[in-house]
């Protein structure tokens, strides 16, 4: 795509999530930024400390890798 045609796009795009926006009232207000928001936030980061870390590759079993 030509790269003229791909920013007029995009700037389509944005124009129209933008109007969804504010179609929506999905601005942030105070009332979002508040006390109970930023506790959710931190317990959202807390919980995700807590977890165990998993392995990247899990290990593989004899049966898993298709011997039995």
């Amino acid at each position: 795509m030509h790269s003229d045609t791909h920013l007029l796009l995009h700037r389509l795009r944005s124009a129209e999530l933008r109007e969804h926006t504010a179609e929506f009232d999905l601005t942030p207000t105070a009332s979002r930024t508040g006390l109970r928001t930023r506790l959710g936030w931190a317990l959202v980061g807390l919980g995700l400390r807590i977890l165990p870390r998993r392995p990247r590759h899990p290990r593989r079993t004899p049966f898993a890798a298709g011997t039995a």
